[in-house]
């Protein structure tokens, strides 16, 4: 059951951009068109809002006018695609590229979620464990530790490890301040913007996730600017757009600046050969298009290229980490065991 102000998914817009690139082929009007694919789209607030843009469509608007009025829905890549559609009088061509980098968009982000799903799983899972240990098992086993060795004294890592298990247990209200207090402080930080490009810039850095979340960075841009080329918006246009369609503050700045560059005559692979984020292949790939006035054309190979190597990362992943939180774990068990058999131990020796 559709609830009214739930946002199209990016499945409805893929479906919506498809049958309307199909039905302009066919030589349906556009007023038509619209108000035939309003009529069969399911969610209500996406219904609502094709139906305000036929409306406005009739009206004498600009379709690409009329999509920018929505902007929670429809982004600046589609909007400028459309409007240069309209302008080459190739709509029905652009939004079928739409379409597909849409769908292409969609599978890159859904690649990066598995990447930095996986890893916050298996440390939510160690850390529950570590919880688990600490309030529930060492609190028992100190207990019968203590009542067999009558008050002896403890060897050292038993009395560590029950003094942490006692403040866990006791000042449990502390904890959750803290928890609370550092997950609101790094909320905010993230949504600020030196925070935003602070934590974008450590995720590059990070073991096993940096590498992925670069190559997806790459692929989203080559896509995103291939689209926005082969559809006739202007290089410099291009690069801004492109730089806030990635979601990286870091990719961003650095292309704003390359796009300035670009402004004073220079061509983008110049200075994305000087970046930190792209690696060389990229710059060269570019420079080839560049010369060859295919520049399209060699970023979709690059896009290809790197949405292939986002798998592969992937799939990989889970074998990187695994062992790791294995070892982490059994650590934790190894010194809960230790902290129990070292007073035993001291107690058969004894007797």
């Amino acid at each position: 059951m559709q609830i009214g102000n739930n946002k199209p998914k990016l499945k409805d817009k893929v479906v919506f951009t498809r049958q309307l690139a199909t039905m302009i082929n066919a030589g349906v009007p556009l007023v038509r068109s619209l108000a035939t694919l309003q009529s069969q789209t399911e969610n209500q607030y996406f219904q609502k809002t094709v139906g305000q843009i036929t409306r406005d469509v009739e009206g004498g608007m600009a379709f690409a006018d009329a999509l920018a009025k929505h902007p929670d829905i429809f982004s600046p890549i589609y909007i400028n695609m459309v409007r240069a559609g309209e302008a080459g009088g190739i709509l029905d061509e652009i939004l079928k590229k739409l379409a597909f980098q849409q769908e292409k968009d969609s599978a890159i982000r859904h690649k990066f979620k598995s990447a930095m799903t996986y890893p916050v799983v298996l440390i939510t899972i160690a850390v529950a464990v570590f919880i688990g240990l600490m309030t529930v098992v060492v609190p028992k086993i100190g207990n019968i530790v203590s009542d067999l060795t009558n008050g002896a004294e403890l060897p050292t890592l038993t009395r560590v490890m029950m003094q942490i298990s006692n403040f866990m247990t006791t000042y449990w209200y502390i904890e959750l301040i803290f928890v609370v207090v550092g997950a609101f402080a790094f909320r905010r930080w993230k949504k600020s913007p030196k925070g935003q490009e602070q934590f974008d810039r450590m995720l590059f850095k990070l073991p096993a996730i940096g590498p992925i979340v670069n190559k997806v960075a790459i692929a989203r841009f080559a896509r995103t600017f291939a689209s926005l080329m082969s559809a006739g918006v202007s290089v410099v246009e291009t690069i801004e757009i492109t730089s806030k369609a990635i979601g990286n503050k870091v990719v961003e700045k650095e292309l704003l600046a390359a796009a300035k560059e670009v402004a004073n005559g220079k061509q983008l692979s110049e200075p994305i050969s000087r970046s930190e984020v792209f690696p060389p292949i990229v710059s060269q790939m570019l420079a080839i298009g560049e010369e060859t006035g295919q520049t399209d054309t060699i970023l979709i190979k690059v896009a290809d290229f790197y949405e292939e190597e986002v798998d592969a990362a992937v799939d990989s992943i889970s074998s990187i980490l695994e062992p790791i939180l294995i070892v982490f774990m059994g650590g934790m068990v190894g010194l809960v065991a230790a902290s129990v058999l070292g007073p035993i131990s001291n107690l058969s020796q004894q007797i």
